[in-house]
């Protein structure tokens, strides 16, 4: 089993935080094209909610097009969601996303617990591509949230 976690601080309110991630549609624009995520089912103009299914198509390795399939198991309106896989490349897939309001903005967290397939194949694989194709998502999510929102000034910070 793996983890990750990720921290990105947006100029943003809790609302529009919570607006922008819980809409599904928003997804697809904070994904890096060469994933090849395609939504294919979700609820159209509704928020994440516990129980909703949302069906997509991606191709994590070699362009190899795959069924994603994950529920939110979880959801506290301004405060956190969490999906996890029910089919797709992932033995296990777990994610969690919260968020905080802080000074000048929102704190956001992703916190990923998962696990590969394939056995000693899958580590090695692990170790070689999917743990660094996991970073470039995330590293690419954080680099167009800046783009849309922005950064946090540091004047807005309170100091100690």
């Amino acid at each position: 089993m793996y983890k990750l976690h990720f921290t990105q601080k947006l100029p943003l309110s809790l609302e529009e935080a919570w607006d922008f991630f819980s809409s599904p549609a928003n997804l697809e624009k904070i994904t890096p094209k060469s994933l090849g995520l395609k939504i294919k089912h979700h609820h159209e103009n509704k928020k994440m909610y516990p129980g909703q299914i949302l069906t997509y198509t991606v191709s994590p390795l070699w362009g190899i097009k795959m069924e994603w399939v994950t529920e939110i198991v979880a959801a506290e309106k301004l405060r956190y969601f969490i999906d996890e896989q029910r089919f797709g490349p992932y033995v296990f897939w777990h994610h969690e996303h919260w968020f905080t309001s802080i000074p000048g903005g929102v704190l956001m967290e992703d916190v990923v617990y998962y696990k590969v397939p394939f056995g000693i194949l899958g580590k090695i694989l692990h170790r070689f591509k999917i743990k660094d194709d996991l970073d470039t998502i995330f590293f690419y999510r954080r680099e167009v949230l800046k783009e849309l929102f922005g950064v946090i000034r540091q004047d807005a910070i309170g100091h100690d």
